[in-house]
């Protein structure tokens, strides 16, 4: 008898305890479907659609001409000249061409840094908030 009954308490304690876990899932799974839209980005699509540059005001960082330029993945790319040195610089995706004059806030470079989208690997380069374009 007593064996009966320690069998069925284990059985309602398993039982239970599979009962609060069914109900901790939706729980985890809450947030990510609480998140607004636009915010979280579907697998494959543009995490960086409807952002945009931040605004630059001229006179505030480094300032130089534009050597190259190139778009991928939602960024704009340049080789910026700075007084004769020459750094890479990326933003994101602004309209900027080959012998603009651009300004940017001065920001940590990132060193090797590997762009899968280029397929290429900058020695060092610098992400920006945004970018002023003079033409």
């Amino acid at each position: 008898m007593k064996n009966t009954l320690v069998v069925m308490l284990a059985i309602v304690a398993i039982a239970a305890a599979g009962c609060k876990k069914s109900e901790e899932a939706p729980k985890a799974a809450a947030p990510e479907a609480a998140a607004p839209a636009g915010q979280a980005a579907a697998p494959g699509a543009n995490p960086h659609a409807g952002l945009k540059p931040q605004e630059v005001k001229p006179g505030t960082g480094h300032k130089g001409k534009v050597l190259e330029t190139m778009d991928s993945g939602g960024y704009t790319y340049v080789l910026v000249d700075e007084g004769g040195q020459k750094v890479w610089v990326a933003a994101m995706q602004t309209p900027v061409k080959v012998g603009d004059t651009v300004e940017f806030p001065d920001s940590p470079p990132m060193i090797n840094f590997q762009s899968k989208t280029l397929k290429r690997t900058f020695d060092k380069i610098i992400f920006a908030p945004g970018l002023a374009v003079n033409k």
